[in-house]
């Protein structure tokens, strides 16, 4: 009988450490935003599962604590609806964010966007949360330009 009882109170022990660890805890306020994205001329990017991720340009000042980036799945019509930041869809923190995009690894080995939009570091994709939901436009690489 004690073997249980130890047993029980381990088990919901470890229940109360789990939950504690999984709570909102974040710093950071957050806004939902929406928007699509896809080419100057308002035709899609032809790739299925591509992300975008918004790295935040206005972030609070906050002792220790930085914001993640954030991740969007683009569906096939280039639109996207649930922007997640610290728990699923709950948005961005508002202000200014860069947004570079992540085909993924497919077998396409063609590019789909400018190199530069795929990264952080050197996209010159620019949104802000009060111009939500977002239309994201990017130029159409040379290697699939038409002539």
């Amino acid at each position: 009988m004690k073997s249980n009882s130890l047993r029980f109170r381990a088990v919901l022990s470890l229940v109360w450490i789990v939950l504690a660890g999984c709570g909102s805890n974040s710093p950071f306020k957050y806004v939902k935003v929406s928007g699509k994205i896809g080419y100057e001329d308002g035709t899609p990017i032809p790739i299925g599962g591509m992300e975008l991720r918004f790295t935040a340009l206005d972030a609070p000042k906050l002792e220790k604590a930085y914001p993640r980036p954030a991740v969007a799945r683009v569906n096939e019509k280039g639109q996207f609806e649930r922007v997640t930041s610290y728990k699923f869809g709950d948005g961005l923190i508002p202000g200014r964010h860069k947004v570079s995009i992540d085909l993924g690894n497919g077998p396409d080995t063609k590019p789909l966007v400018p190199k530069e939009y795929t990264s952080a570091a050197t996209t010159p994709l620019i949104v802000d949360t009060a111009d939500s939901p977002f239309t994201i436009k990017v130029p159409k690489p040379k290697a699939i330009s038409k002539p």
